[in-house]
């Protein structure tokens, strides 16, 4: 005759669960993988520590997009563990009394009945228990899940798309910079990347209180962005859009995995002691800090960022007539675009047409591309000085500039073939994000501030 509906609900006291199939990870097998994850394990190693084998630690990993999927926060003791189910389903097996196992494992009499009843398996229309099903049980209706903030807000998802991944334009309204798809995987080595406004979750965050200031549905947290991004199923962005990240990376890197790139060599010039301290404290705009990116073929970018307002400009450094069309000559003249009079040159055209508060210093890498720095000075009135070897992060802002341009101009890559007007591109989309340091306004916003106080440099104050 079958069994009568409801059945199962009548039997357990609980609305009837559909079966998944096999029963997902344990809460605290997996809590204790991503435990591992962030003291800085692989996850092959941190799955093995788990007692998981590596392929299935490597799965992990890829489908939560590298972000733990549950709260890492031990729990309170205030729910039933495995453990204590365990102990519960042999103890049940034993025929021991409810309150002989409550007292056992120190539960009230009343949690130890509603685990047996609500938590059993049901499959032979018995109440059966058993620790691996209760637990699967017990998970499931702890979930609750919640629709991400992206998929219910259309206007909100607009927003953070075209902030994320808008298309760059030159001056004309054209869209400029190479053709590029995304594969499924971290930032192509030594190939193009699409160019794109890319504006940081951090940056979208702060900027939408500041152009939606009215509209309270126009609020997202920058890790909500995140978790849109790179967990799977989460929904409001595809998962491509992780390729207008700057870092690039199609799965999210544990803070302690984070390795410290060291960089620069080239002898002493003039020390970053002889600036003056007044340099420091960023109130005096100015000053600049600059150094060249690198690309393949002995290419280079020059890159320029004034330290109180962020603003960068871009120096076009073309290859020279001649260039690859016979053997360097040893101590002949530099074709390849960054030599000693390209470099100087360009710095001088790029600095000059700024007013002379405005340009006061540069502060370089150890690069002999810049020996003739005394030449700039005499023709400019820059000052000129060189960091200390091995410490990049004396022009740490300069450092973190052209971390952001690698998204535009990566590692390996032929950087000649960009003409003056795509670099001035580039610039104006760095320039036209909002920034942390700055209450969220943009580098342009407070450079322009700067150019118009010209008169206030230029005019005497009279009684």
């Amino acid at each position: 005759m079958g069994r009568p509906p409801g059945w199962a609900a009548a039997l357990t006291g609980r609305a009837v669960m559909r079966s998944p199939g096999r029963p997902p990870v344990r809460r605290d097998l997996e809590r204790a993988f991503w435990g591992k994850i962030a003291e800085g394990l692989t996850s092959e190693d941190a799955a093995v520590s788990c007692g998981v084998s590596g392929p299935v630690g490597s799965r992990w990993f890829r489908h939560a997009g590298g972000m733990p999927p549950i709260d890492l926060a031990p729990t309170s003791g205030r729910y039933l563990s495995f453990a204590e189910r365990e102990d519960i389903a042999v103890m049940r097996a034993e025929g021991l009394s409810i309150r002989t196992m409550a007292g056992r494992i120190g539960r009230s009499p009343s949690t130890i009945s509603r685990e047996l009843r609500r938590n059993a398996a049901t499959r032979n229309g018995k109440l059966e228990y058993r620790a691996s099903t209760a637990q699967w049980k017990a998970d499931l209706a702890a979930r609750r899940p919640k629709p991400a903030k992206l998929a219910e807000h259309p206007k909100l998802q607009e927003f953070v798309q075209d902030r994320l991944s808008g298309v760059i334009r030159d001056g004309d309204g054209n869209v400029v910079g190479p053709s590029a798809s995304w594969k499924g995987r971290n930032k192509p080595r030594r190939a193009d990347r699409r160019w794109a406004t890319a504006w940081s979750p951090e940056q979208i965050a702060h900027r939408l209180p500041l152009e939606f200031p009215d509209d309270p549905s126009m609020r997202i947290s920058h890790e909500a962005i995140y978790q849109s991004l790179y967990v799977e199923g989460r929904g409001g962005l595809t998962r491509e859009l992780v390729a207008c990240l700057r870092t690039g990376r199609a799965l999210r890197k544990p803070r302690a995995r984070a390795k410290k790139l060291s960089t620069g060599f080239i002898t002493d010039d003039v020390t970053i002691g002889a600036r003056p301290a007044e340099v420091d404290k960023r109130k005096d705009p100015g000053h600049w800090e600059g150094d060249l990116i690198i690309g393949l073929g002995r290419s280079a970018i020059g890159t320029l960022v004034e330290r109180t307002s962020r603003f960068t400009t871009l120096l076009h450094l073309p290859r020279k007539d001649g260039y690859g069309a016979a053997p360097p000559v040893k101590n002949g003249p530099a074709l390849s675009g960054y030599g000693l009079e390209s470099v100087r040159d360009a710095l001088a055209a790029a600095l000059t047409p700024f007013p002379e508060h405005l340009r006061r210093s540069v502060t370089w890498d150890r690069g002999k591309e810049l020996a003739r720095h005394a030449e700039l000075t005499a023709a400019t009135g820059i000052s000129v000085y060189f960091c200390d070897p091995y410490s990049p992060w004396q022009r740490g802002t300069n450092e973190n500039t052209n971390g952001l341009l690698r998204q535009y101009f990566p590692n390996g890559t032929d950087l000649a073939r960009y003409d003056r007007r795509e670099l001035e591109a580039v610039a104006d989309a760095l320039n036209n994000r909002p920034r942390k340091a700055l209450k969220w306004r943009t580098p342009a916003e407070v450079f322009a501030d700067q150019l118009h106080s010209q008169s206030q440099h230029g005019v005497a104050k009279t009684d």
